[in-house]
């Protein structure tokens, strides 16, 4: 019995998909459990440390393609020689053996893949987690970034200092450094609060994603705003008790909250009170809207 056309074409491309997806899986999963790795137990470098964000916002990409997986195979197949170019240029980085390049591959590919067989409307749909993918790729970034923290590393440590003066202790403040109890605090380039500001502003896009607030730029706005207020009062409120518990000898309260697991339930904590935030913002912004439109009436 001869087998309908259509049946062929799906088996074909179905098992296409299968190949594909178990070529990706050989080349990027040792490298995905080498970043697990690093994340989960900081023995990675200090700067890919800065993308452990990653964690949640790789899984979620995967969750947001499998949840579109329909509208993908709705959508024509449409070649877009860009697709070629970047599919190239992705093998090369992963051939280069050069970390940066090799980590960077992975998005690429990606982002060749989609203009290969679907075109722009293919990039289009799996743009949002693409772009998780891109910002969770361990890079050189925060190194580049970090000689120009120097105006914010002053601004924290003063305004540590200036807080503990006004609960009675004796501080000085000389640039980045704070002199307290006879010790030294600095406020090294990484404790300058950028790990928890990538990380802050990753899960905001996460967030505004989730509740279809990235169409309102107001809202997309405002709450990214706040978020990274948020996020740098934060850095100074702890970089205010990593210093308090230095100068008064508190050196197990001091590791707990800079090396250990209270410095990831601090910022845990922190970005919990994004949700609440985005609510208010919405709210907000619906009622504004609201009133403009009865206004218009």
């Amino acid at each position: 019995m001869a087998i309908p056309q259509h049946l062929k074409h799906t088996n074909t491309a179905q098992l296409l998909n299968l190949a594909i997806l178990g070529v990706l899986i050989l080349l990027y999963a040792p490298i995905l459990l080498h970043w697990l790795d690093g994340w989960l137990h900081k023995n990675i470098s200090t700067e890919h440390e800065y993308f452990s964000h990653g964690m949640i916002g790789l899984p979620f990409a995967a969750y947001l393609v499998w949840l579109g997986r329909k509208q993908w195979q709705r959508l024509p197949d449409c070649i877009h020689p860009l697709g070629a170019i970047l599919l190239l240029l992705g093998g090369v980085f992963y051939l280069s053996g050069v970390t940066e390049w090799v980590n960077l591959s992975l998005p690429t590919i990606l982002a060749g893949l989609c203009l290969w067989f679907k075109g722009v409307p293919g990039l289009r749909l799996q743009g949002f987690p693409l772009l998780l993918v891109f910002l969770a790729t361990p890079t050189a970034v925060p190194y580049l970034i970090t000689p120009y923290t120097l105006p914010l590393q002053s601004f924290i440590a003063g305004t540590a200092g200036f807080i503990l003066n006004q609960f009675g202790m004796a501080v000085t403040v000389d640039s980045v450094n704070l002199y307290v109890g006879g010790r030294i605090v600095e406020v090294a380039p990484y404790c300058a609060g950028l790990k928890m500001l990538f990380t802050t502003i990753y899960v905001s896009l996460m967030l505004l994603y989730w509740t279809d607030s990235l169409s309102s730029r107001r809202t997309t706005t405002w709450f990214l705003m706040l978020a990274m207020v948020i996020s740098i009062t934060a850095n100074i409120i702890r970089n205010t008790a990593l210093t308090f518990f230095h100068g008064t000898g508190q050196e197990a309260a001091f590791k707990w909250l800079h090396d250990s697991w209270g410095g990831d339930l601090y910022s845990a904590c922190m970005l919990l009170l994004l949700v609440p935030l985005l609510n208010r913002i919405n709210s907000y912004f619906s009622a504004v809207e609201d009133s403009e439109v009865e206004a218009e009436n």
